[in-house]
């Protein structure tokens, strides 16, 4: 199999045909969805291919029959009927007052309507009026239903969330050309709207009750990202020449890097720009993480005294995930729906569906966790991460408690006075956990066990770390955090297996006076 072309930030299907790029099929749930036919809406966190799979739509539809050469599609499409295609992005700039989205859709309308062949109502007349217009008038000189497809619905609300004021005018503008949907129904073949969030229907698509959420519908599960089988069958030769360069990529490393996202309880994906970027930089790194440092996800979490180690597992049912809006943001829902967690499991009862969240791979572990404890201290010890792997993987108690011990004196008391998040009860074992997290080893936090709840498990290498911590109000240790891990056997779960060499037990004790640990005890 000959090599081709990564499809680094092509977005276009045109293009990645026509310049013989590596394609990954998703043709076959285009023929689902649109023999089904009605108004679709699916959310994937951003660089996931939401925009590219929106662009094979409109290809489909329009009757670009010689694109789809090779591919599912070629055989099972009507490419008689070709549909007039209306596209709607706002993926591209920042909108930050209603005026400028007004603008941007009217701009938007009159462009479709020149392609389209077809006569609007010029602006300043009302957006939802052309938009109507537009829609009716294309059905009538195609002499087809037109075909509406919108990139990136909610992105003017996501951009303004830290002006609250400015984010609800542009939901009150966009549900202004949203609703319009719902009253031209006869003229509409197909409706598909991508986003990151799920805004409820309620603040933005009021009356719109036909709109079939799928993205947690499992038989749309892999529609965007790529698979394990995607891998092989069409990246082979990347990973082949990769090898033959001296520069083999070990696939497990890959898949523990950038797979784990999940939609359902079924097959895992693997982010695909963090694939791309992969083979073509031969280099293991937060590709994906590194595109938009999420400062406002960091600054939300520490305003509402987020837990840190809740990142590992988390709670949620349908309503839950979907509890996103302006005047209130779930952190459930902020932190899956941005892709920073994922669905780990699903539990199904009589009563309903429940999802299990926790992070989805090693790099969003470290990224995300480093971004925290930037957050939550003013200034980290200077120590490489490599020397506190070490520490780790050496069992290094000694080394590691010296570190922590300069970590947390280091915090002056101004920051505990400015900082929400430092005052609360969690913020020693967050900044603990968030610290060690972000070093990429393996972290359990609050594991559950026969003899009862041990606060944190670290696993690097051969060696396990099993720590307990205590928040004390006075500043002489008492002892209680290693009693309790020795007297319920807290390391009986991992003496004696075969890739375990040694068990380092710590209680740790942090002082609400001092705010620093006062006690670090080894056994």
């Amino acid at each position: 199999m000959e090599r081709k072309k990564l499809p680094i930030g092509i977005q276009t299907f045109a293009k990645i045909c026509q310049e013989n790029c590596y394609y990954v099929d998703k043709t076959p749930f285009v023929a689902r969805l649109a023999e089904d036919g009605g108004y679709y809406f699916l959310s994937r966190p951003r660089r996931f291919g939401k925009s590219l799979f929106l662009d094979t739509l409109a290809e489909a539809f329009a009757g670009n029959r010689a694109l789809f050469t090779g591919l599912y599609l070629e055989n099972h499409w009507n490419w008689e009927n070709h549909h007039p295609v209306i596209r709607l992005s706002f993926a591209e700039g920042r909108l930050q007052q209603e005026a400028q989205l007004e603008e941007h859709i009217h701009e938007t309308l009159t462009e479709n309507a020149e392609r389209l062949g077809v006569s609007i109502d010029p602006a300043p007349k009302d957006v939802h009026l052309r938009f109507g217009q537009l829609i009716t008038r294309a059905a009538e000189k195609h002499k087809r239903q037109a075909v509406v497809l919108i990139d990136e619905y909610d992105k003017p609300i996501l951009d303004n969330l830290t002006d609250p004021d400015t984010a609800r005018a542009m939901r009150e503008g966009l549900r202004n050309i949203y609703s319009v949907l719902k009253g031209r129904d006869a003229d509409l073949r197909f409706v598909f709207l991508t986003g990151v969030s799920k805004f409820s229907k309620v603040s933005l698509f009021s009356g719109l009750n036909n709109l079939n959420d799928i993205t947690v519908d499992e038989r749309y599960a892999t529609i965007c990202g790529y698979t394990e089988a995607d891998l092989d069958a069409v990246f082979g030769p990347e990973f082949t020449a990769a090898a033959k360069e001296g520069r083999a990529l070990d696939r497990d490393a890959v898949r523990a890097w950038y797979n784990g996202y999940r939609w359902g309880s079924g097959e895992s994906v693997y982010n695909p720009f963090d694939v791309l970027l992969l083979l073509d930089k031969r280099e293991f790194r937060a590709w994906w993480f590194e595109t938009a440092t999420p400062t406002f996800l960091v600054e939300w979490l520490m305003r509402h005294q987020f837990f840190t180690p809740r990142l590992e597992r988390l709670y949620a049912d349908d309503a839950l995930l979907s509890a996103f809006d302006v005047e209130a943001i779930a952190p459930e829902a902020l932190l899956w729906q941005t892709g920073y967690v994922t669905i780990t499991r699903v539990h199904r009862s009589e009563d309903g569906v429940e999802y299990e969240l926790g992070l989805p791979n090693r790099e969003v572990r470290m990224a995300l966790n480093r971004a925290l404890v930037r957050g939550l201290v003013p200034e980290l010890p200077h120590a490489p991460n490599f020397a506190l792997t070490t520490m780790l993987k050496e069992g290094d108690a000694h080394g590691l408690g010296e570190h922590m011990r300069s970590l947390f004196a280091g915090i002056p008391a101004d920051w505990y006075r400015k900082n929400p998040m430092a005052r609360y009860e969690g913020y020693f074992a967050s900044v603990f956990y968030s610290h060690l997290a972000g070093l990429g080893v393996m972290t359990i936090p609050e594991r559950v066990c026969t003899p009862g709840r041990l606060d944190l498990v670290v696993i690097a290498g051969a060696v396990v770390w099993i720590f307990e911590f205590k928040v004390i109000d006075g500043d002489t240790p008492t002892g209680e955090a290693l009693r309790q891990i020795q007297a319920k056997g807290y390391a009986a779960a991992y003496r004696g297996k075969a890739a375990v060499a040694r068990v380092v037990e710590v209680g740790v004790e942090f002082s609400t006076a001092k705010r620093q640990i006062v006690g670090w005890e080894v056994a």
